[in-house]
């Protein structure tokens, strides 16, 4: 290129035999371009003198021949462990390979973090006599330990040997999930309590309140240490690992493989939920040898929860070896970024020089940081992807309660059919998000794009909601008198009042009338029958007979029966099929939004920028997420428990109406924040020029040549 064609660069050459493909973007390459620039300039001059051919010819720096520096930064090896390299390790040494046991770390990390440790809180507060508060300190740990270190393992670890880090993250999460389990050893047998008479017992004494202290609430630290663990090991698992594949793969694969690896990541919870839900049917002794008379439907039963930690342990540790004899690049790494052309978003201001040595000194790490921060389309993208995960997290976390409240079923089962909507959902959005982009090989603006449009329809079905709402059925002393007595909101009334009921014991029981009662207690029942099921009930003072409001089926003799009357409400298969295409156009945003940072920044960068997106993630998304739609749902209850010292604790009677509508309020406000940064995103994106088709490994070489022209077109204008 001459003249106002700018200079040569053999950066935006094609490589051929006599050409290099590779130069290093460093200091004296600046001045190499700008010299021999000037030297073409002098020579368009006829007047003047040329210079001697030892100025037109600047001395070439001491650099390693193109092979020797594309193993030096590439280091490609077999798959072993020093000079032991057997044969048959060779045939994981592949993108599939690494992915395989990527997946199955992902998968173990879901179990633990996201499945065992919420299906056992509820278990560790009984046993450990430990308050929600605190047991919600324990959930947050693993998000408090990731933002800590998601920037410092990030930057650090993107020179480094990423599948050790991987072996480093399962050595991590093994260790967290011992810990975790810790507890259950060193704290004795569990001593069961006295049975909980939940009939009328006119001769029953009224509790005093008493407070009570118990060692056994001191484990909450060691439980802390274990997420904190956790969330060690998790760092490198999403931020060094998902760069290690799009590394490996070609850019049109890219989107799938991180596609599948997450999508392993959303199904892990799914195991945990199953796995730690089958554990909970054991007892919680079961490795003592201690038998027992009660059953799972006793409150004092408490589950073996602690066994799925130890099977996780032992599965993590098994991945360490593997990951541990990957080499630092899987083989063909320097040929597959040498085919990649660099998508890095063109800011308006000014570059900075950078040479290859950049980032190899933490010294570097605040501007490299800047730099990130400085990039306005990665900064839309994780405040979308904050946005998008404040109202995953709080549905993931709150559904299964919407569920039971508004269609009267059991928390078991909505939790149950909670799962079955969000863990497939999500995990077919990821994965249909990567197969979409890969098989249409989306460029960095389309993929955006299309994160945008799904966006839209996930927006549109969200007012699901409105149409789910169901009224409140008959609720005694609640929303309904007792036969005309009493208040709403006191559930003591006459037909009750000598049967010292306590409010802190909820157990339903649906009457005869249609009407549903707080507890047998509460309903006036002197007698029951517990072997049936479910568990019926008589002689019942509050309920009155109201022979029109009887179904035929129901005449068996019983004035009660355990369990919260049958809803009127026919809307659940609808919401349910609704809600499950909202979760999977939600999820579906979730690969092109991850491959769309990758691309839009710098090659090097790309380890801190996952770093920096989720950690932001945490902080702005799945952290208050839950805080948010747990006040949000407590601003809509209707009965509070309150003990006998006056503490107010659970929410035991929510107002339907009234929660549907927050949850749209808070699910559309979100949402269109993230629509909102996705097209600006869009909008702010600028491609690289297409005369600088350049590989990833010339990537620096594209930043520093956008200065130099920028200099030689100045010098040319002062002479």
């Amino acid at each position: 290129m001459k003249g106002r064609k700018g200079i040569e660069n053999p950066a935006f050459l094609n490589s051929s035999p006599d050409t290099p493909r590779r130069f290093p973007a460093s200091p004296s390459h600046v001045e190499v371009s700008a010299w021999s620039a000037d030297a073409q300039t002098e020579d368009s001059r006829p007047h003047e003198p040329p210079e001697p051919d030892r100025s037109r010819e600047p001395p070439l720096p001491q650099a390693t021949p193109p092979d020797s520096r594309e193993r030096s930064e590439f280091e490609e090896g077999p798959c072993g462990w020093g000079n032991f390299q057997p044969r048959c390790l060779q045939l994981c040494n592949t993108p599939r390979g690494f992915l395989l046991h990527y997946c199955l770390l992902a998968l173990t990390q879901g179990i633990v973090v996201n499945g065992l440790v919420n299906i056992s809180i509820s278990t560790i507060e009984k046993r450990y006599e430990m308050k929600s508060s605190l047991t919600g300190l324990i959930s947050s740990s693993y998000d408090i330990s990731f933002c800590l270190l998601s920037l410092f393992v990030s930057y650090v670890g993107e020179r480094g040997h990423k599948p050790r880090w991987l072996a480093f993250a399962s050595f991590m999460i093994g260790l967290g999930a011992l810990v975790f389990s810790l507890p259950k050893f060193f704290s004795g047998k569990y001593q069961l309590g006295s049975p909980v008479e939940d009939t009328c017992v006119i001769a029953r004494n009224r509790t005093s309140c008493t407070s009570s202290s118990s060692s056994l609430s001191n484990y909450l630290y060691v439980f802390i240490l274990g997420q904190l663990l956790l969330g060690m090991g998790g760092t490198p698992l999403y931020t060094l690992g998902t760069a290690f594949i799009d590394d490996s793969v070609p850019t049109h694969k890219s989107s799938l493989y991180i596609g599948i690896g997450y999508s392993m990541s959303i199904l892990g919870p799914a195991v945990g939920y199953v796995l730690g839900g089958q554990l909970l049917t054991m007892y919680i002794d079961v490795g003592l040898g201690q038998s027992t008379d009660i059953t799972e439907d006793d409150p004092r039963w408490l589950g073996a929860w602690w066994i799925g930690f130890l099977l996780a342990w032992l599965f993590a540790w098994s991945l360490i070896m593997p990951f541990s004899c990957f080499p630092k690049h899987l083989p063909g790494t320097a040929k597959i970024q040498d085919g990649k052309t660099s998508q890095t978003h063109q800011s308006d201001g000014p570059l900075q020089h950078t040479d290859e040595n950049f980032g190899k000194s933490f010294k570097d790490f605040p501007a490299a940081l800047k730099n990130l921060v400085r990039n306005t389309v990665f900064m839309c993208l994780v405040i979308s992807t904050s946005s998008e995960a404040l109202v995953t997290t709080g549905f993931a976390t709150f559904l299964p309660k919407f569920i039971e409240n508004q269609f009267g079923l059991s928390s078991s089962f909505a939790a149950t059919l909670g799962g079955a909507v969000i863990i497939p959902g999500a995990a077919l959005g990821q994965i249909l998000g990567g197969v979409l982009i890969s098989k249409f090989k989306m460029t960095c603006k389309n993929t955006m794009k299309f994160a945008l449009l799904t966006s839209l329809i996930a927006l549109v079905l969200s007012f699901v909601f409105v149409y789910a709402s169901c009224e409140n059925e008959p609720f005694a002393g609640v929303s309904e008198l007792y036969n005309g007595t009493g208040d709403l909101g006191n559930l003591t009334t006459p037909c009750n009042a000598d049967c010292n009921c306590m409010r802190s014991h909820y157990y339903p029981v649906c009457g005869r009338d249609g009407v549903q009662y707080f507890s047998p207690c509460f309903a006036g029942c002197k007698n029951s029958v517990s072997k049936r099921q479910p568990e019926v009930y008589y002689n019942c003072s509050c309920i009155e007979m109201k022979t029109e409001t009887i179904p035929p089926a129901a005449g068996f003799g019983f004035e009660a029966k355990a369990g919260k009357c049958e809803t009127r409400c026919t809307n659940l298969p609808i919401f349910l099929g609704i809600f499950f295409a909202a979760i999977v156009f939600t999820f579906m945003a979730g690969t092109p939004i991850t491959v769309s940072i990758l691309r839009c920044v710098n090659q090097r960068q790309r380890s801190l920028a996952l770093g920096v997106q989720l950690m932001m993630l945490r902080l702005l998304g799945s952290i208050p997420g839950p805080i948010v739609f747990g006040v949000t749902i407590d601003s809509t209850c209707m009965l509070w428990d309150i003990n006998k010292c006056g503490i107010k604790g659970a929410c035991w009677v929510y107002d339907n109406i009234k929660m549907s509508r927050m949850l749209v309020a808070i699910s559309v406000t979100c949402k269109t924040v993230t629509i909102f940064f996705n097209g600006l995103a869009v909008f702010l994106y600028k491609p690289p020029p297409l005369d600088a088709d350049v590989s990833f490994q010339n990537s620096n070489a594209v930043v520093t040549a956008v200065p130099i022209e920028c200099d030689l077109s100045k010098a040319r204008n002062e002479g």
